[in-house]
């Protein structure tokens, strides 16, 4: 057997032995290679010093696995938690999201991770002219500089909201979910010297040439055939529940569209800050797809706009005491133009009137 390197680049290499399966007892045992640094993210947190970043993390891979296994190395009580590279996307994704709505992020949702994971995807399927009127919405939020109260819905609405769409999700096909292939994680530890205690546990694997096993987690099902055997079973799922799931979908979907429907009556016509008006499509009563907005009646909103504008410009013209100087100044200044036009006025009529010679 060839040497195993204990440094790759950056990485300390810890080789973890698979587990012996059944089907293959006489060939020697499967070795898997992670590949341990400390994490020094682009963004530090106040956690760096005790993690560490891991790389090629097997595709079964789970939290219960990682703890045994640092446990086997260094010990119970000194693993605390790890972070995949699928949850760590999410969790960017939604701040992303939340960023961009200008809405503040839920930390206090236990379940928001799980409820990201079951919805991928979910979204793409759902009206997408309720999409694309919501987005337009928002965007005109943040040019007015405020946020729409009404818009916001209380907390009864959102859960009623995210249990349709739990109910709305077609049933797994799988037992268990795999990760990708030379995915990554973050493992979290209890303080810094854990972190120096499993490299140096790591080193002292190399030197014995005793490398830890790859733990079996009690009621995880087991990959191969009977993983393929589940998947069989799943794909058919209880008629019952799957009629319940559809239902669900298209209550939703209905209800994204009537909404759609409403927010496209509120925004027709209605021109933004530069006087734009954005096109929406409707409804006629004949049930057909109604024509763009009237040019008259995008002309009598324009109007109105401006209107609106004006009364602004003139409740400020005021405001301000130099404004009130300046107006004055300019009212006397005004009335002194108008008494020397009127003298000038006077003097040539006087004048005119001196001359005037009737006739014999």
């Amino acid at each position: 057997m060839a040497s195993i390197p204990k440094t790759l680049g950056d990485y300390v290499v810890l080789p973890v032995q698979l587990p012996q399966l059944p089907s293959l007892a006489h060939l020697p045992a499967a070795t898997h290679f992670l590949y341990v640094r400390r994490n020094a993210p682009k963004i530090a947190t106040a956690d760096d010093e005790r993690s560490l970043f891991l790389a090629n993390v097997p595709v079964d891979g789970t939290e219960e696995h990682f703890r045994t296994l640092f446990a086997s190395l260094v010990g119970p009580g000194r693993f605390e938690s790890i972070t995949f590279e699928e949850e760590r996307r999410r969790a960017a994704k939604a701040k992303t999201d939340n960023s961009d709505d200008g809405s503040e992020n839920d930390s206090d949702d236990d379940d928001s991770d799980d409820s990201e994971s079951d919805f991928d995807g979910f979204d793409a399927v759902l009206p997408r002219q309720a999409a694309t009127l919501a987005d337009l919405q928002s965007r005109k939020r943040k040019r007015e500089g405020g946020h729409n109260g009404k818009a916001r819905r209380d907390d009864s609405h959102k859960a009623a909201a995210k249990q349709l769409r739990q109910q709305a999700t077609l049933p797994t096909t799988w037992p268990r979910s795999l990760r990708r292939s030379g995915s990554t994680a973050v493992a979290l530890f209890a303080d810094a010297k854990s972190v120096d205690v499993v490299l140096k546990a790591v080193a002292k694997a190399h030197k014995s040439a005793q490398y830890p096993e790859w733990p079996s987690v009690e009621g995880a099902s087991s990959l191969g055939a009977p993983w393929l055997a589940g998947h069989n079973r799943q794909a058919y799922p209880n008629r019952e529940s799957l009629r319940e799931s559809v239902d669900a979908f298209f209550v939703l979907f209905n209800q994204q569209e009537a909404a759609a429907a409403d927010l496209a009556r509120r925004l027709r016509n209605v021109p933004d800050e530069d006087g734009f008006v954005t096109v929406t499509r409707g409804t006629t009563g004949g049930g057909g797809r109604g024509a763009p907005a009237r040019q008259q009646e995008a002309a009598a909103m324009r109007a109105k706009q401006l209107a609106k504008q004006e009364r602004q410009r003139q409740d400020m013209t005021n405001f301000y005491r130099f404004q009130l100087r300046e107006r004055k100044k300019e009212e006397q200044l005004d009335l002194q133009r108008k008494f020397q036009e009127d003298t000038k006025r006077v003097q040539a009529m006087k004048e005119k009137r001196g001359k005037f010679k009737p006739e014999a």
